[in-house]
């Protein structure tokens, strides 16, 4: 089993808000760890009066406290939370964004519709890739929709168009079920919305047609008369368009009760299906498509992909600019080999996110680890003999500009401990920090000891770190320019201290390209 970073994300739609965490490893789908959904009809009020109103506000910030609180739980390293249509044509979108933001406990941003388009094409890439296709797919949410044409992979163009199944809703179905002339004023207007999208685009051209959403996902439902809590069998379900039109003549001429009785058809669904298979058909038609398939990814698994590939969480345990200017500044003074130091910090850090599941540390130990990476040999300015002990001294003895006092001894006692004996009480190092702090340390030491080792001989031939478990224990996959069994023999000297500290026996091998 591989150690892999978390991330989480949060989906503000127009119909409903979406939380979805997730472990992501490099060229796989992404595994849900947590999937949650909350329907709140944002955009009803908006779409009526223009704002959101107090009841939606009040009803959405207790769904993201809560969403909030499930993610947390999970030890996420990177997260982003999105608000789209509606919440991008709402008069009082401040308010609410100030307000969903201190529920979520992190900043709420408001998307454009292009944006959006990225994340959606992201997602389904992440989760079925496309090949050298030529793709189009099609989001219907509750504000907007989502056109997106994709060539190799690649998004070439979008098209965000006011074709939300609440929106439409709200504008043109006034009765139940509706009469035939909103249904003719609504198709009308959702043929001149799609318009300059089809002509810019074209008929013919396409390998693929892809549609997402939870309109999406009811349709495929629904025409393979599949409950609701089985939908993600039927992901990458083929539809024909021939029938789309036969459940749209179906939904469109019955009650809300009776749509509702429909296999696939949730109740808080059927009350906008309508308009939303309309926008299905409309596209299917003028686009041309004899079928579309159905792709259960959004726009949370393309934030998630998105948070992956930025690698975004691991900054937080990196030194700032000015932080490392002066470790830099300071290791030069004493003669440090900057090149061996900054392949150390380097690998070390890289270690300290491949870990973060055991040592569950919070991101700003990382810069404590990255510090100790470019001091840990100071002590050689003053003799090569117990080098670590002067480390000690030099560093907690030292002026750090840009780190705390308590920053500083505990850089020290990662320099102090990176060799030889791990702590003990009667140990000045360790008699300077508090029990947390000694608790840092010991998590840490490891981590610096098994980073400086891999660097054995200065020759900064690793490349790259990955980590895996296997039968409970780790084992560092490295990439790496040249023969490393000097490295592989240094560092799995380190074991002893990497298992009396984690309770796991650690290896290290070499991953041939």
């Amino acid at each position: 089993m591989e150690i892999v970073p978390r991330y989480a994300a949060i989906d503000i739609g127009s119909n409903s808000i979406r939380m979805e965490a997730a472990e992501v490893t490099p060229g796989q789908p992404a595994r849900i760890l947590a999937s949650d959904r909350e329907v709140t009809r944002l955009g009803e009020s908006v779409f009526r009066t223009g704002s959101v109103s107090k009841e939606a506000i009040d009803a959405s910030c207790a769904v993201l406290a809560r969403m909030a609180e499930g993610y947390r739980k999970l030890d996420v390293i990177g997260v982003r939370v999105v608000a789209t249509s509606a919440i991008r044509d709402a008069h009082n979108q401040e308010e609410f964004q100030a307000r969903a933001s201190q529920a979520a406990g992190t900043r709420v941003e408001i998307i454009s519709g292009r944006e959006e388009a990225r994340l959606i094409h992201l997602g389904v890439e992440s989760n079925w890739p496309q090949g050298d296709k030529a793709t189009l797919v099609l989001d219907i949410g509750g504000g907007s929709a989502e056109i997106i044409a994709a060539e190799r992979g690649r998004l070439e163009e979008a098209f965000s168009r006011p074709l939300g199944a609440v929106r439409l809703r709200e504008i043109f179905l006034k009765d139940d079920p509706p009469r035939p002339q909103q249904l003719h004023q609504m198709q009308e207007y959702i043929q001149q919305k799609l318009a300059g999208a089809v002509v810019r685009l074209g008929h013919g051209r396409w390998d693929r047609a892809i549609a997402t959403s939870a309109t999406a996902s009811t349709v495929a439902s629904a025409i393979a008369r599949t409950p609701r809590s089985q939908r993600d069998a039927i992901d990458r379900l083929r539809i024909s368009t021939a029938q789309v039109r036969r459940l749209y003549e179906k939904v469109s001429v019955r009650s809300l009760p009776a749509r509702r009785k429909i296999t696939g058809i949730g109740p808080r669904r059927a009350e906008i299906i309508v308009p939303g298979v309309a926008v299905l058909l409309e596209f299917l038609h003028e686009f041309r498509l004899p079928a579309i398939y159905y792709s259960r990814a959004g726009v949370r698994d393309g934030v998630i992909a998105d948070l992956a590939a930025r690698k975004v969480g691991a900054e937080l345990a990196r030194l700032t600019r000015e932080q490392r200017r002066e470790v830099e500044s300071m290791g030069r003074r004493y003669g440090v080999a900057l090149d061996h130091a900054r392949k150390v910090a380097d690998i070390a850090n890289l270690l300290f996110t491949a870990i973060q599941p055991l040592h569950q540390l919070p991101p700003e130990c990382g810069k404590a680890l990255e510090a100790a990476a470019y001091l840990h040999d100071v002590g050689h300015f003053v003799s090569d003999a117990s080098h670590h002990k002067h480390s000690w001294y030099v560093v907690s003895n030292s002026d750090l500009a840009g780190f705390t006092e308590r920053e500083r001894l505990l850089i020290a006692g990662l320099c102090r401990y990176h060799r030889k004996s791990l702590p003990s009480p009667e140990h000045g190092a360790y008699q300077a920090l508090s029990p947390e702090e000694r608790r840092i340390l010991m998590l840490l030491i490891p981590l610096l000891r098994l980073a400086d080792n891999l660097d054995r001989g200065r020759e900064q031939r690793i490349n790259e770190v990955h980590c895996r478990l296997r039968d409970g224990a780790v084992v560092l996959q490295v990439r790496a320019q040249g023969d490393i069994d000097l490295e592989q023999w240094a560092a799995e000297r380190t074991a002893e201290a990497f298992q009396l500290v984690y309770d796991r026996a650690i290896s290290v091998t070499k991953v041939r390209d």
